[in-house]
């Protein structure tokens, strides 16, 4: 009995120093929207850094991501919009996840147009509806990843508001970035499916059009989900995740940072500026 229980700390004490690249990796999820990559790397960079758990991150649509956690091929994922946006896959997973809680608020979805396109002729999708700004804006309406809650509810405004002349073009959240800063150089028109926070509203003045049917929903909460039985498993990052908060105009200016220059750098920049409030976020004391 003396020997087993011997071995067994031994055991203990060879798996608590295990290093980081021997230990298997969790599995989060991302796609290629602005909010959701920075605040995933940088809940990648702590969870490494700070409790030397690895992390393997999992680049899948927003419905493999829900799937993903549901079925415990992903560990977890950052990217819950939540009641609205993201709701028909929130109730497909009923039971099968586990809500670690809000990670920042504030989120909005909408269609968004330069300021400079006079209001008194573009301040409402209603407003798409008029053949002189649809030929301004060659009737087009610049979207994102098809699969995107986002471009489910603009599918439904376009057929609420009659839009059929319009062509809603999928596509990615950089390629959309990439249109409207292109036609903002140009000082044209455009209407992009928008969402904050996004570095967009911190590079350009922008604003959103009126949503008199309340198609597009109103202010969300963004979530951090788990697949079952990862807080039994991995207490330590579940309580991470669950501590995190960031506010919306400091991600945003994050988010702008990661645009002009790189996610890695704008990582480090805020690891660096805010010290205190990763320590909490790692060990819950103030």
């Amino acid at each position: 009995m003396k020997n087993a229980l011997l071995w067994v700390a031994a055991l203990a004490l060879a798996l608590a120093a295990a290093p980081l690249a021997a230990r298997e990796p969790i599995r989060i999820g991302w796609t290629a929207w602005a909010d959701g990559v920075f605040v995933t790397r940088l809940a990648a960079r702590i969870i490494e850094a700070e409790l030397d758990q690895p992390v393997e991150l999992v680049r899948a649509g927003i419905a493999e991501q829900y799937q993903g956690v549901a079925s415990g091929r992903l560990d977890a994922m950052l990217m819950s919009w939540q009641p609205q946006t993201h709701g028909p896959y929130i109730r497909r997973v009923a039971g099968r996840a586990e809500d670690l809680g809000a990670l920042y608020t504030g989120g909005r979805l909408g269609w968004a147009v330069p300021a400079y396109a006079p209001r008194d002729v573009i301040a409402s999708i209603a407003d798409l509806d008029s053949a002189g700004v649809r030929e301004r804006l060659d009737g087009r309406i610049t979207g994102i990843e098809p699969a995107s809650g986002l471009m489910r509810l603009s599918r439904r405004a376009v057929d609420a508001y009659g839009l059929e002349d319009y062509t809603l073009e999928p596509g990615g959240g950089p390629a959309m970035g990439k249109a409207l800063t292109r036609a903002i150089e140009a000082n044209e028109w455009i209407v992009v499916t928008a969402w904050s926070p996004h570095w967009m509203f911190a590079a350009f003045d922008l604003r959103y059009l009126e949503d008199e049917r309340g198609i597009l929903g109103g202010s969300e909460r963004i979530h951090a989900l788990a697949r079952p039985g990862f807080h039994a498993d991995h207490p330590a990052v579940a309580e991470l995740l669950g501590r995190i908060w960031l506010p919306q105009a400091e991600l945003e200016a994050a988010l702008l940072d990661a645009h002009e220059d790189s996610t890695t750098a704008a990582v480090d920049r805020y690891l660096e500026a805010h010290p205190d409030r990763i320590a909490y976020w790692v060990s819950g004391d103030h």
